[in-house]
């Protein structure tokens, strides 16, 4: 934070050390004449910040408003376009997600204090665990969809791999529907709307093949489940690095075109 940007003609600066997560932490760049500011992380602050998750709710951005924007979490990347589809055709009464994710740097590679000291299941050997542990993943999908507020949660089970992870998705929704139907749903979304965001699969893929994977979620077709009629189960695959670093460089595409 110590160069010159106004002189150098900085327009942006993409915030992504992770150390960075608030307003009064993010300050110092408009100090230094930085007119916007794209973080790569949720910003925790009192007064909120902007959580754009492109293709659902990226025309909410206003640049003489928001100086600040994030791109969410890659775990909201990954959710955020199955509940757009889900929500909007069938109406989602309430949910509950859980993310295989794979190993992070808030974990050990060894029995060692860790980063997050709140999580003590974070501090056993990431190469030998599967730990289960937080995500705001799901309870933040309200900051981009309202109406959800209170309606979705999930936990995080870390897994020993170094790429590629998969949420599973379950919701009692207000429709009655079918697999098919599901399915159909959301394979119009990923050829239109959503096309490039959502991936649509039907091999029988695994993990190893969604790595480098551009989209930020890919539904796998051959797990959809649907019980009694309401009650949706839908599997995402989703590269954490590569697909949520792809829709990082679409946000900031998208408010350098507004400067």
């Amino acid at each position: 934070m110590q160069l010159d940007y106004a002189g150098l003609g900085v327009q942006q600066v993409w915030e992504c050390t992770g150390a960075f997560l608030t307003r009064a932490a993010l300050q110092p760049y408009f100090e230094k004449g930085v007119p916007k500011v794209v973080v790569s992380a949720p910003v925790k602050d009192p007064e909120p910040v902007l959580n754009i998750v492109m293709g659902c709710n990226h025309h909410l951005y206003k640049p003489e408003e928001d100086h600040i924007v994030t791109a969410a979490s890659c775990t909201t990347n990954c959710l955020a376009p199955v509940v757009k589809v889900i929500h909007e055709q069938l109406g989602i009464a309430h949910g509950c997600i859980t993310t295989i994710h794979n190993l992070t740097n808030t974990q050990t590679v060894i029995d060692a204090p860790n980063t997050k000291k709140s999580d003590l299941r974070r501090a056993r050997s990431a190469l030998m665990n599967l730990a289960p542990t937080s995500t705001g993943s799901a309870t933040a999908i309200a900051l981009i969809f309202p109406e959800l507020k209170g309606k979705l949660n999930g936990l995080a089970v870390r897994v020993p791999l170094t790429n590629s992870s998969i949420t599973d998705c379950v919701f009692e929704v207000k429709k009655s529907t079918t697999a098919e139907e599901v399915n159909a749903l959301l394979k119009e979304a990923s050829e239109t709307y959503l096309s490039g965001i959502l991936g649509y699969e039907t091999r029988p893929l695994v993990s190893v093949d969604y790595v480098n994977d551009s989209r930020s979620g890919i539904v796998d077709a051959a797990c959809t489940q649907v019980i009694d009629g309401t009650m949706v189960k839908i599997y995402a695959w989703y590269d954490n690095e590569w697909g949520y670093s792809c829709r990082l460089v679409d946000l900031a595409a998208m408010v350098a075109a507004s400067q």
